[in-house]
């Protein structure tokens, strides 16, 4: 009984010495290197401004989208549906993107694979997949996604606060 006290006593400081020498060597990757730089640069541009640009360059390259709601109050995302003559959808949508840099200013985006086109602008990241050869005698459907980063463009109104909830008063 003795002898495992001794070594109860033995290993409380080398933990503690272990701990003591582990935390010392983290110390340097652990400390604050001050806040992170800006997503984007810039203000952030509006939702009702990035719809219309991109509405814009579709229309030049033949393609009608309408604007679809966004679904929830205060989300920062907004879609454009529409349909276009299949023989020609990819190349149309790839010149609106190439206009949308030329004309607009927008960047290309992250890499997605070969049948996602992207974009980005300020706070906002647009992407586009190639749609796939329908059926005979039916029109490829477009999507457009449009995504915006720390919720600066949203357009519709911010969600209502919620009601708070107190308690009722007990009767004594």
């Amino acid at each position: 009984m003795r002898r495992r006290r001794g070594r109860a006593a033995l290993a409380y400081p080398v933990m503690a010495a272990l701990i003591t020498a582990t935390a010392a060597a983290c110390a340097a990757p652990l400390q604050d290197l001050g806040p992170l730089p800006p997503r984007f640069s810039g203000p952030p541009l509006p939702a009702d401004a990035v719809v219309s640009e991109m509405k814009s360059v579709l229309a030049a390259e033949g393609v009608t989208v309408d604007r679809e709601p966004s679904g929830a109050a205060g989300m920062c995302h907004e879609r454009l549906r529409g349909r276009h003559a299949p023989e020609t959808v990819a190349a149309a949508l790839k010149a609106a993107f190439a206009r949308a840099r030329s004309e607009h200013g927008w960047q290309p985006g992250p890499d997605l694979g070969g049948e996602t086109l992207t974009l980005a602008k300020g706070n906002w990241t647009v992407t586009a997949g190639l749609p796939p050869q329908p059926a005979q005698g039916l029109q490829a459907t477009v999507v457009m996604s449009l995504m915006c980063v720390d919720g600066g463009g949203a357009s519709s109104p911010a969600t209502p606060a919620s009601p708070v909830l107190t308690t009722a008063p007990s009767s004594s």
